[in-house]
């Protein structure tokens, strides 16, 4: 274990070779084993070649003398004369389904007060509570039946938590699912297999795998958990953040209502500033060549609308980009950008002028919405085009 030299060392390969083939043997069929190397040290389930180029390459852990977790612990010398040395399979646990079941068991009943006397009802038990006697019994049942008569590599228990592995990584339909089971049972009608996948997930959930699920904001806000677990929307994301949750600062601006014209604006129009929800709009345009040859003439014009209610991290994100117009032509539309412009300028005096009736999700409510374009967004050249 500790030869300087592993990789040209004739003892180290034989010790490698000997480890290698207890754990084999050990895995009863199984093609992965803890990587007992100096990094993994027994934490990673890896292919075994995996585990045997690390051995190589990282060498074994040096405390690792006692290899308790590859079945060292089970070697022991039999007389081949001796009729006790013979073993019996049916006795014998198929897989490690039965030491999981063993661990479930002592995870779930080592918090038990000493001084708790009542007996553990029978009958009345949830029977998805592993720490429940009839279930639980039944699951060491299903670990032990073997899934074929005379079958060493699968119990019945192991093959459907296998089975059901697989219709998760594979996308499985539970349609689908139910169909091979039938197959399945035609095909091996010695096979101790369940009757649906209702059934099969039965037995899952009776190991304790069962999980929470806990909502978030699409934009990575905040969990709706504890405080907020009765929320329908994202405060953070409000349209009303500008007002209600935005902290002004007189020395820096972290916000376009920090601006002055943002001010001045509120100052000339108090009845659009009253309701925090009327949006703060920003247009930004430019032309551009999509075919990214200058030979080929052609012009497009997208004239997107950015709505400046939300936080800064978010109202510059693409997603709540909004494409009003594209337009396309031989060539830049130059200073009659304007009548191109006049489908997405009468929308604005719409929104400006009368209002549009929106429903607001927060407050189960429907109100008046307004928009102001606050400003446009350009380099240069478009400015000179988007002025007038």
């Amino acid at each position: 274990m500790n030869l300087p030299d592993r990789l040209r060392s004739p003892a180290y390969a034989e010790g490698v070779n000997t480890f290698l083939t207890l754990a084999r043997n050990h895995s009863r069929g199984i093609d992965r084993i803890r990587c007992p190397c100096r990094k993994c040290r027994n934490m990673f389930f890896l292919p075994i070649f995996e585990v045997e180029s690390h051995l190589y390459i990282k060498g074994i852990n040096p405390n690792y003398t006692h290899w308790i977790f590859h079945g060292e612990e089970d070697t022991r010398s039999f007389n081949a004369d001796d009729e006790d040395s013979e073993r019996d399979v049916a006795d014998e646990y198929i897989d490690d389904m039965v030491h999981m079941l063993d661990d479930i068991r002592s995870g779930t009943m080592h918090d038990v007060p000493q001084d708790h006397t009542d007996p553990l009802p029978t009958g009345g038990s949830i029977p998805d509570d592993p720490s429940s006697s009839s279930s639980f019994d039944q699951l060491l049942e299903d670990a032990r039946r073997p899934l074929l008569p005379g079958c060493t590599k699968f119990s019945k228990l192991s093959f459907i938590v296998k089975l059901l592995h697989i219709k998760t990584l594979g996308g499985w339909s539970i349609k689908s699912f139910d169909m091979l089971l039938n197959l399945l049972r035609a095909a091996f009608p010695d096979a101790e297999l369940p009757q649906s996948y209702e059934e099969s997930r039965s037995m899952e959930r009776s190991l304790g795998f069962n999980y929470h699920k806990i909502h978030a904001c699409p934009n990575d806000c905040i969990l709706f958990w504890k405080e907020n677990a009765d929320l329908n929307e994202c405060p953070t994301c409000d349209m009303r953040w500008h007002k209600e949750q935005r902290l002004p600062d007189q020395d820096m601006m972290r916000h376009p209502a920090d601006s002055e014209s943002w001010k001045r604006f509120d100052e000339e129009h108090s009845w659009f500033a009253q309701d925090a929800r009327n949006v703060r709009l920003g247009m930004a345009s430019d032309g551009f060549n999509p075919f990214n040859n200058m030979a080929k003439p052609y012009s497009i014009w997208p004239v997107i609308l950015v709505p400046y209610n939300l936080p800064p991290w978010l109202c510059m994100k693409d997603q709540f980009f909004m494409t009003s117009l594209i337009i396309p032509g031989s060539k830049s539309p130059g200073n009659d950008i304007d009548v191109y412009l006049q489908p997405l300028l009468d929308e604005l005096i719409e929104f400006w002028e009368h209002g549009v009736p929106t429903f607001d999700a927060s407050t189960k409510e429907t109100f008046v919405l307004h928009a102001a374009l606050m400003w446009t967004i350009n380099d240069f050249p478009t400015y000179g085009n988007l002025s007038g």
